[in-house]
Formats: structure tokens, C-alpha cells, sequence
């Protein structure tokens, strides 16, 4: 196991073994950034869910009200009019069947999120495994399948994350920028929770989160109280 650094240790001393109120642990985790450059901030939460039942799998989106503070770079698949949408609503790279052929002779992936209209997913299902193992593989539960490509893209441009539970039941997602407003990273981390909280499966019984912390690229964690999201 690696040593800590001077300045992690000294930012651990600083926080509680207890739960924090969200703003108050936002205020403390800008409060002990040390690094020169803008980190990201990020939202863990744990489940009580057992992913390998697929009515327990728990996964959606949300727009966050501020942002994450990185823009991302979309590429849409499509043909006909809807190529045109697509340029309009501000998609970095569009195309049809020639991008599905670039991808699977370039290995090009110069592109963070792939929205595919139905009609093409039978050119896109080409593309399963070398889409699938980066995450990037268009999906109707995740809104990347869709015929309506002009407020899609405009979402994932104004912050738009897509959550999943991970196979230990843990959903985690960069939600800001430690440059960020402590009130902005708070609106944001509380959309996102709200998210998660809405997504509880139907059949579960019992206490569905865990635990949820904050922390940033460089920073310990801070353990949230997340009691007055839940009532």
C-alpha cells in the first residue's frame, strides 16, 4: 500500500469520524484542498441492492443544475434529418454508417458520450464490443437511443450524468469542480442523490442506502448525512 502524502494525512486530521450535513461537508472539503489544480468532485454511494437480480439493478440520469464542469464531446449516429439535428443541437462529431466503419477500423474513440437514433442500432450493434468495454454503447435505459436528438444533446451538453450501480453496489460519479461555488457543488450533490433515491427498485425491502461520501481527486473522504434528502 502507498504512503500518503503530507497533505492528505494533514486533510484527514480535519475531518470527523461522524456524518456531515451535506453543505457543511462541501464547506469542509474546499476548505482542505491543498492541490494547484481544479479537481473533480465526487459523490459515492452504497446500496443495499445485489446487482446480479436485474429488478434490483439501479441505474438512470440527471442533469445536474450547474454542471460537472466538463463539457462533453458527443457523437450522434444517425441519417437523414436528423444528421442535421444533431449539428444544430451542438454534437461534436455526426454520422451514419461511415463513422460505424471509422470506429471499427480506427479504433477511434475521441468522444466521451455515442447517442444512436433505433433506426441505426442495427449498424451501432456492430460495435458492441468495442463500445461496450469503454462504457460508450448507446442505450434505451440510459436515453442514448432515441429519436429526439435535439434536447439529448442539449442535456449531456448542460451536464447530463448517467449513474449504475457497480457490482459491489456502488454508484459513483463526478458531479463538480472543487473551483466551483460551495452552494453550486451542494444543488448538484443533492440532484444527484435524489436521483439515486428515486431509482429504488420496487421489490426492495428495507434500507436501500448505506452510506453515501464526498470527496475530491486528491482529498480523504467525507461521510454525508443524507436524512433530510430522504424524508
Amino acid at each position: 500500500m502507498s504512503k500518503r502524502g503530507k497533505a492528505y494525512v494533514k486533510a484527514k486530521e480535519r475531518i470527523e469520524e461522524r456524518e456531515y450535513v451535506l453543505s457543511e461537508a462541501v464547506t469542509l472539503l474546499k476548505e482542505i484542498k491543498a492541490s494547484k489544480f481544479d479537481e473533480s468532485v465526487d459523490v459515492s454511494v452504497r446500496l443495499s441492492v445485489d446487482p446480479k437480480y436485474p429488478e434490483q439493478m439501479v441505474r438512470g440520469t440527471v442533469v445536474l443544475p450547474f454542471g460537472t464542469g466538463k463539457v462533453k464531446r458527443v457523437l450522434v449516429i444517425a441519417a437523414g434529418e436528423k444528421q442535421k439535428e444533431a449539428s444544430e443541437a451542438g454534437a461534436d462529431f455526426v454520422g451514419g454508417d461511415e463513422i460505424v466503419e471509422k470506429i471499427q477500423k480506427e479504433n477511434w474513440f475521441d468522444y466521451d458520450v455515442v447517442i444512436s437514433t433505433p433506426d441505426m442500432m442495427k449498424s451501432v450493434g456492430k460495435l458492441g464490443k468495442a463500445l461496450g468495454t469503454k462504457g460508450l454503447m448507446p442505450s434505451p435505459k440510459s436515453g442514448t437511443v432515441t429519436f429526439n436528438i435535439r434536447d439529448t444533446v442539449a442535456e449531456i451538453k448542460k451536464g447530463r450524468v448517467e449513474f449504475r450501480v457497480d457490482k459491489s453496489g456502488i454508484i459513483n460519479s463526478s458531479i463538480a469542480k472543487t473551483s466551483f461555488d460551495a452552494e453550486k457543488i451542494v444543488e448538484n450533490s443533492k440532484a444527484f442523490i435524489m436521483a439515486i433515491l428515486k431509482a429504488r427498485p420496487v421489490t426492495l425491502k428495507g434500507k436501500y442506502v448505506k452510506s453515501v461520501f464526498i470527496s475530491s481527486t486528491m482529498s480523504p473522504s467525507i461521510k454525508i448525512n443524507i436524512s433530510e434528502l430522504e424524508s
